[in-house]
């Protein structure tokens, strides 16, 4: 079933009642933590204008492989790019993500490097199927990256036409 959005009522994410053990401080923290986005965010949405002005179309939110349990924010079949923008505390940036929280420290620290490594994962998943992964953090310029992700999509394009 789809809402008015176009996402599927699934893609909501819920705040569970279960009294299994938590990773969380305490249930505030734990529900604030569930209602955390995983698609649609600021710089997200800013960078898809920005792409979409560019006469660029994509998808968003979606799977670049089929058999790959991973979803890119933009994807760009045609062209074989993916696009994902990292959040800063999420995926560990040198430049914002250090600051690691008091509550759980262990928990947090392992669950970035999680975060990590499954993206390592996926950037070779997707080169070995012969996509383009493209990584930006939350921080980067969305005209700036706009400008790459364009650039990348067009000699894709390009070349995907020339037959080389």
């Amino acid at each position: 079933m789809k809402r008015r959005s176009g996402r599927p009522s699934s893609s909501n994410r819920v705040a569970r009642d279960t009294e299994a053990e938590s990773w969380a401080s305490d249930p505030k923290v734990r529900a604030r933590m569930q209602r955390q986005r995983t698609r649609d965010t600021e710089p997200e949405l800013a960078l898809r204008r920005l792409l979409h002005a560019r006469g660029l179309r994509y998808r968003v939110d979606a799977q670049p492989l089929p058999s790959l349990r991973r979803r890119a924010d933009l994807v760009f079949g045609p062209a074989k790019i993916a696009v994902f923008v990292d959040g800063c505390f999420w995926h560990g940036c040198p430049k914002h993500g250090q600051r690691i929280t008091h509550a759980n420290p262990t928990y947090w620290t392992d669950k970035v490097a999680r975060n990590n490594r499954r993206d390592v994962e996926t950037d070779a998943a997707l080169n070995e199927a012969g996509w383009l992964s493209i990584r930006v953090w939350e921080h980067d310029d969305p005209e700036t990256v706009a400008e790459m992700v364009e650039a990348e999509v067009r000699r894709r394009r390009q070349v995907t036409r020339s037959g080389r």
